[in-house]
């Protein structure tokens, strides 16, 4: 997993149609997913919807909290806890939102969050099933 992960960084499924689709830079990160090394949410959103594409953003925000101060690992395993709790969700991406250090009676410890999105051609969001056929037949095809 690449040490650079900050605020506003976009990963994407590498089975998903928007690596095929847009062929974005992307470095790997964590299983399946790239971290898009090139391209802010802004310009992404804008390549996205000039190609007739709608990219969604979920307003349900994910957090994971770790003790300890800010370290790329810690931040790395606080990102992998994420991903792992948004996976059954069926999202071909994900946006860092926030990483926040706090301090509790002394205690330090940091909070990441994040938010899913979701690259489709429909203005529809699609179902869970639906998404998961749609990354099931993207990564049949990219094979």
């Amino acid at each position: 997993m690449p040490q650079t992960v900050q605020v506003g960084a976009i990963l994407t499924n590498e089975s998903s149609l928007m690596q095929q689709s847009f062929g974005l830079e992307t470095t790997p990160c964590s299983g399946n997913w790239s971290l898009i090394t090139v391209l802010d949410s802004f310009a992404l959103d804008r390549k996205i919807h000039a190609a007739g594409w709608n990219c969604f953003f979920m307003a349900a925000e994910v957090k994971v909290m770790f003790f300890g101060s800010l370290g790329a690992a810690k931040i790395q395993n606080a990102l992998q806890r994420i991903l792992g709790k948004v996976k059954r969700q069926n999202f071909n991406g994900l946006e860092v939102t926030g990483i926040v250090a706090k301090h509790f009676l002394g205690v330090p410890y940091a909070v990441v969050s994040a938010h899913s999105r979701h690259v489709q051609l429909s203005c529809y969001l699609q179902g869970a099933q639906e998404r998961q056929t749609s990354q099931d037949h993207a990564a049949w095809t990219k094979s």
